[in-house]
């Protein structure tokens, strides 16, 4: 495994690793103060520090002058993080976070297998072969195994 190939691949796994863990925090925070989109927008407001921080010290601040020449619809991406933290907020005390990420976890391949297998949004197109798709039914297979008992 190239050595940017396993970089990524770790990185990665610390953020499918941070999504368990933002729900429960951030459901439990919404749950103490009887407010969970307060707590998104607390989140949010810490989320917001945390990449400024991170845009100011990688020098790649002058990037945002580009924005108003992009297209108006790469912007929806936030929406999707918003429907995802509030949902996940509200969800998670009410439905559990193992099986709220459950679900979440299924959206993500389902979606994932779409979008490469049409390359959706100028992703790179990786076709559905009968070996992806039957680890694809594993991992699924695993995920409910794992949520039963």
């Amino acid at each position: 495994m190239p050595s940017d190939t396993l970089r990524y691949a770790l990185i990665m796994l610390l953020a499918g690793i941070g999504i368990p863990m933002l729900a429960a925090l951030n459901a439990q925070l919404g749950g103490r103060i009887g407010a969970p989109v307060a707590a998104s927008v607390v989140l949010f407001a810490v989320a917001l520090l945390a990449c400024v921080l991170v845009l100011a010290f990688s020098g790649q601040v002058h990037a945002l002058a580009l924005l108003p020449a992009q297209p108006k619809y790469l912007f929806g991406a936030g929406l999707f993080v918003a429907f995802y933290v509030l949902s996940v907020t509200w969800v998670a005390p009410r439905f559990g976070v193992g099986n709220a990420v459950f679900c979440v976890l299924l959206g993500q391949m389902i979606a994932a297998t779409l979008i490469d297998q049409f390359g959706l949004f100028g992703a790179m197109v990786r076709t559905v072969s009968v070996a992806r798709a039957t680890g694809l039914v594993a991992m699924v297979a695993g995920l409910a195994l794992i949520q039963r008992g």
